[in-house]
């Protein structure tokens, strides 16, 4: 028995900028905890994962607002 074709979903609209905004305000604030309570010198590796998640995260920002080019 064959299936019966479907057209495909309209995409759903997201907002991709506020969600990257928000990863990216949750690694920061991640970042000024660790700088204030600052971790065990065996643990310095957790500043350097935020730095690089708000890093990755202006990134992510710079990503989805350009242009599309179709």
């Amino acid at each position: 028995m064959k299936q019966q074709w479907h057209p495909d979903p309209e995409p759903i609209k997201t907002n991709d900028t506020a969600a990257v905004a928000v990863g990216t305000g949750i690694w920061a604030v991640a970042l000024v905890v660790l700088l204030i309570f600052r971790p065990g010198p065996e643990h310095t590796w957790w500043i350097w994962t935020c730095l690089t998640g708000v890093g990755f995260g202006f990134f992510g920002m710079w990503f989805v607002r350009r242009p599309r080019r179709s």
